[in-house]
């Protein structure tokens, strides 16, 4: 059916608040365009007329589009090669969505994203919807069709999963930034000590690498560790040439609201490492170097200028 130039208005201006809540749902911006994309689809072939509030009904039918898909997802998931990480999103990527307040902020994080992927289907989309968008308890009821003291109770336990997972303080972007270079002036002295001195006793390093790229099954645990690796990587070796394929490029940036190293070779981003931070030190790297979730990293980073980098590791040193 062919739509009316107001009923094209109407999807186009939900559409960035759909991307967003469909990103928030499934942790992957592909799979967000496709989730949208599918609910434009079922929008043309509706009967529009009928339809008292629009806003509600696309987001009830992408929402339960995504459900579908996270049910999914689990199954596929049981099989990936190693960690699974969302698709990182870098600054000033529109499908972040709203990040007027700590708690939108926070639900964009790459950090609670992966915290919610312990969530069932239904507590993801519900704490989504509420903490992200300000979702009243009754709109979601309708949306899950289920009652208003289920979708509270749903929010509830999804929040406590969230909270005892969750080591995160929000620092000011320029404290952020002072940490990382310092973070990598240690990690390419050659030394473990400047390291270990940043980070958290119980700091971790977790990296997805889809199978494509080498990366360790199970996460790097404890500050030691941690810092052992993460010379490695950063200290020129002929390992860590064999690996980049040329000469890298490392910017500080920022990924989901958290500041982020950015690694390029020739133009190309082939790491985005997200960095957690506690009172403590750094918690936490989070490393995304599956390079079918890069692409829209690569194409995004290539539309801005970024400056010059802070790190370059000639692949001929």
């Amino acid at each position: 059916m062919a739509l009316t130039g107001n009923q094209m208005d109407l999807f186009e201006a939900s559409m960035p608040r759909l991307k967003a809540i469909a990103y928030r749902l499934l942790g992957s911006a592909s799979d967000a365009e496709d989730a949208v994309q599918d609910t434009f689809l079922r929008w043309q072939a509706a009967d529009i007329d009928r339809i008292q509030v629009p806003e509600a009904w696309l987001t009830k039918v992408l929402t339960n589009l995504c459900l579908n898909q996270l049910t999914s997802a689990r199954a596929r998931r049981e099989t990936y090669v190693g960690q699974w990480l969302p698709e990182p999103l870098l600054a000033g990527d529109p499908m972040l969505g709203p990040a007027d307040t700590v708690e939108q902020r926070e639900s964009v994080s790459y950090a609670v994203l992966a915290l919610m992927e312990r969530l069932s289907p239904n507590e993801r989309a519900v704490y989504v919807l509420r903490e992200a968008f300000a979702y009243p308890h009754g709109k979601i009821a309708e949306i899950l069709d289920t009652t208003e003291s289920a979708s509270q109770q749903l929010f509830h336990r999804a929040k406590k999963h969230i909270a005892e997972g969750r080591t995160r303080t929000e620092i000011g972007e320029a404290a952020a930034r002072r940490i990382v270079e310092e973070f990598l002036t240690a990690a390419t002295s050659g030394r473990t000590e400047p390291l270990v001195e940043l980070l958290t006793a119980d700091a971790v390093a977790i990296g997805d690498g889809g199978g494509k790229v080498p990366a360790r099954a199970k996460a790097f645990e404890g500050a030691v560790a941690v810092a052992k690796f993460m010379r490695s990587l950063f200290t020129p070796n002929q390992a860590a040439r064999r690996l980049l394929g040329g000469t890298a490029e490392i910017h500080v940036s920022s990924a989901n609201g958290l500041p982020a190293l950015v690694v390029l070779v020739d133009g190309r981003v082939i790491g985005v490492v997200c960095l957690e931070f506690t009172p403590d030190g750094i918690a936490a790297f989070r490393s995304q170097v599956n390079p079918d979730k890069l692409e829209r990293a690569t194409r995004q980073w290539a539309a801005t200028d970024h400056g010059t980098p802070l790190l370059t590791i000639d692949q001929h040193m």
